[in-house]
C-alpha cells in the first residue's frame, strides 16, 4: 500500500454552545490539518507516472478547503440569534455557519468527506487545535 501525507493550516475562532467549560466562549485556534491518502497502485503513464497523485495537486486541494475557513468565526447553525449573526456580518466580520458542532472531530470528518468527494482514497484526517491536541477521523469504505 502506498500512502501520501500532506498538511496545511488555518486560523479561525469558534465556540462550543452549551459547553460547561471555557470553550463556550469565543476563542481562536491555529488549526493544523494533516491528510493521508492511500492507493494500492501508482499511475503508470503521464506526468504522474510513479505517483499516487502529484503532491502539488493534493496540497492545492487541501489548501482550497482550509482557505475557506481561514480568518473567520466558525459558528454551528442555530447557536447564535439571527440578529447577532446579521450584526456581526454588517460590522464586517467574516462568519461561516456550518451544519455541525465546531469540534476538531467534526472538522476532521468534514475534510475527510470533502477530499473523498474530490476522488481521493482517504486513509485519515487529523485536525490539531493545539500542537498537543488533535482529533482523527478514519472512514470505513
Amino acid at each position: 500500500m502506498y500512502m501520501l501525507k500532506v498538511e496545511n493550516s488555518f486560523d479561525s475562532a469558534h465556540f462550543l454552545a452549551g459547553h460547561p467549560g471555557k470553550c463556550r466562549n469565543i476563542h481562536g485556534h491555529s488549526w493544523r490539518v494533516v491528510v493521508e491518502i492511500e492507493s494500492e497502485t501508482l499511475a503508470d503513464e503521464g506526468e504522474a507516472r510513479g505517483m499516487i497523485v502529484d503532491f502539488s495537486q493534493l496540497k492545492a486541494d487541501l489548501k482550497q478547503l482550509t482557505d475557506d475557513y481561514d480568518h473567520a468565526l466558525l459558528v454551528e447553525d442555530g447557536t447564535l440569534r439571527k440578529s447577532t449573526l446579521e450584526h456581526l456580518i454588517q460590522d464586517g466580520f467574516r462568519v461561516i455557519e456550518v451544519p455541525f458542532r465546531t469540534t476538531a472531530e467534526n472538522f476532521a470528518r468534514c475534510f475527510y468527506e470533502a477530499l473523498t468527494g474530490k476522488g481521493y482514497q482517504m486513509t485519515r484526517v487529523s485536525v490539531f487545535e493545539t500542537p498537543a491536541n488533535c482529533a482523527v477521523y478514519e472512514g470505513r469504505w
